[in-house]
């Protein structure tokens, strides 16, 4: 019988032999990302069950961090509110741009090709974008938009446009849909390119009479492992929302207008350092992320059904 199972195990294409180049390939790769990946990851499960203060042992408390953070922590439940609402702003919003401008750059030809997806890629990458917001909406009249709303006579005197709650969630939104256009902008791009065009003209064929229709049933469904990652980065970066509203509102922001998860998290596990109960707040966003990720997998699964 232990034969038996030992012959399934040796044919199975998992365990075979002509494997053995491509684990030793990647077991570089394996280690690092399990050692700074993976076990930070069920490290923080664990000390999440932890009331520890980097000054003392951890000490076991069960639930209580998630009790207090749903039920007692208003604070928590604010960021929790901002985050969803950016992450619904920036997420969806940011991927359905990175994408159409993707596409429409993809119809340009040779240099002027290039020249917009490195426009477009740069602000993400760049650290002027905020010291540009800072300057178009400074506080003072010598800000771009308050200089002019002034000469215009639309206001009598400066907007604090970073300090005022009714405008400073709108802004870091679109601050963040500026900056959106990273890495999965570049992977659209890249997978538009290597879309041939012979499938377009056996489309035609068929029936395909628009460009809509190409891109529902021919472009779509060929680049769903970028759509895929695309929609990961996209995800990610909409719960990750935190250096921005640091670096335009201040910390903590007014009213914590736009108190995210993310600023909750470096709150206590950078400021006060209760690990544990940052822990907590680090997986309910894990969970959060890896929901959203789920769901977004299976509507893309469905594209040009």
């Amino acid at each position: 019988m232990f034969k038996r199972k030992e012959k399934v195990i040796r044919h199975l294409p998992f365990f075979g032999k002509e494997n053995l180049t491509s684990y030793l390939m990647s077991a570089p790769y394996m280690l690092i990302f399990i050692t700074f990946n993976v076990l930070p990851i069920l490290i923080s499960i664990v000390l999440s069950f932890t009331y520890f203060n980097m000054l003392q042992s951890p000490s076991f408390i069960g639930i209580e961090n998630y009790l207090n953070l749903l039920t007692n922590d208003d604070l928590f439940i604010t960021g929790l509110k901002n985050t969803i609402i950016m992450a619904i702003c920036i997420g969806p919003g940011g991927y359905i741009l990175s994408f159409l401008m993707a596409w429409l750059i993809n119809e340009m030809q040779g240099a002027l090709r290039t020249i917009m997806i490195f426009l477009f890629y740069a602000p993400s990458i760049s650290g002027n974008v905020y010291f540009i917001w800072t300057y178009l909406f400074s506080s003072d009249s010598y800000g771009l938009v308050n200089g002019v709303m002034l000469d215009a006579g639309f206001i009598n005197e400066p907007i604090r446009w970073f300090q005022n709650p009714d405008y400073m969630m709108i802004l870091v939104v679109c601050v963040a849909l500026w900056t959106s256009f990273g890495t999965g902008f570049l992977t659209f791009a890249a997978g538009l390119k290597g879309v041939s065009r012979t499938y377009y003209e056996a489309a035609m064929v068929d029936g395909v009479t628009n460009r809509w229709q190409e891109l529902y049933y021919i472009t779509l469904p060929i680049m769903r492992p970028q759509l895929l990652f695309g929609a990961i980065m996209s995800i990610s970066g909409g719960f990750g929302v935190g250096g921005i509203c640091n670096a335009l509102c201040g910390f903590p922001s007014t009213q914590y207008a736009v108190h995210t998860i993310m600023n909750h998290l470096e709150d206590y596990g950078g400021s006060r350092y209760e690990m544990g109960y940052a822990c907590a707040i680090a997986v309910i966003l894990t969970l959060l992320i890896v929901g959203m990720n789920y769901i977004i997998r299976k509507l893309i699964e469905r594209v040009g059904e």
